[in-house]
């Protein structure tokens, strides 16, 4: 490992840069203009959001070179094997046809064995504070990947709060994630029942992206813990006629609790009390707490769901349960 400036891997969940991905050519820009790190990009070809630490096990991943070119990225070409680069194009990257946690395994066991220091997840077009979000988070199932694989890794969030998000926000928002990375690898911090060498698994970064951002004094930023939320209800139900779609009305045939007749439902998440929490419902000191305030937020993080110690001493067979 390197511990100047180490070769970075990154990875996202949103894909290659478009309206809905929007922040991974211009931190990929800071990465290698200011910081002047190495950076290998490999990024599913297309979104994948919500999709947690997921690996599609029964078919063929496969993928295409990306060239993409300036100012945003949104224009390049793929190509089915690699070539050199051509006039206004920045770099190669790699899409592949699999989720994010696919990609860093990917990358750091056949397209980069042994090259690859740091992993950066993002930045997420969205936030991913609280439970309820990072165990859904493809972008923290990539980071995920890469801490089960014992190599550092930083998810990397910027939460939509303004609708739209002005585009002025997007380079405040990179200088700040370069200050906060930078320190990172600078001070990886201990955990004692690390997975890899007794470190911090892997960090979750979130900035909330208000008019703050771009103030002489910018956000704070607060070391946090995980809001343990909620949610419900994920899906609807809809009509399948003919065809066409639509939500069934609560009175029809189709409807739940008249019979549901066709099995049909759609993406509409109710999530509206994690959008926007009662203050007063969120602990202080966690990463929902924080974005609230406007703050952007550092949680150290295990790769593992928590488990309860149960803490029983004594020799193994007072471990055993006896029915």
């Amino acid at each position: 490992m390197s511990l100047g400036r180490p070769t970075v891997l990154l990875v996202n969940d949103d894909g290659p840069p478009s309206p809905e991905s929007p922040h991974v050519f211009g931190f990929y820009q800071h990465l290698t203009n200011v910081l002047k790190w190495n950076v290998r990009v490999v990024i599913p070809s297309s979104q994948k959001s919500w999709i947690g630490k997921s690996f599609h096990i029964t078919e063929v991943t496969r993928g295409r070179y990306f060239y993409p070119r300036g100012p945003d990225g949104k224009e390049g070409e793929t190509s089915d094997t690699p070539r050199p680069l051509k006039e206004r194009e920045i770099a190669e990257w790699i899409l592949l046809d699999g989720t994010p946690a696919t990609c860093t395994n990917v990358a750091l066991h056949n397209l980069y064995p042994g090259e690859i220091d740091l992993v950066i997840s993002g930045p997420n077009f969205g936030r991913n504070t609280s439970a309820a979000f990072t165990l859904s988070s493809g972008t923290i199932g990539a980071a995920i990947s890469a801490a089960v694989s014992r190599t550092r890794a930083i998810a990397l969030s910027y939460g939509n709060v303004l609708h739209p998000t002005p585009p002025q926000l997007s380079e405040p928002a990179h200088t700040l994630s370069i200050r906060i990375v930078k320190y990172l690898w600078a001070n990886w911090g201990k955990d004692p029942d690390g997975i890899h060498g007794g470190e911090v698994d892997f960090y979750n970064v979130n900035l909330p992206m208000i008019h703050k951002l771009a103030d002489p004094e910018g956000l704070q930023v607060y070391w946090t813990n995980v809001w343990r939320s909620s949610y419900g209800r994920l899906f609807k139900h809809i009509s399948v006629d003919h065809g066409t779609q639509g939500e069934a009305p609560l009175d029809s045939p189709d409807a739940l609790g008249g019979g549901i007749g066709h099995l049909a439902f759609e993406w509409a998440p109710d999530i509206q009390h994690l959008v926007d929490p009662d203050l007063s419902t969120v602990p202080v000191g966690t990463d929902g707490w924080a974005f609230a305030l406007g703050h952007a937020s550092i949680t150290p993080m295990r790769s593992g769901f928590a488990e309860i110690n149960i803490d029983i001493q004594g020799t193994d067979s007072l471990r055993m349960l006896k029915l």
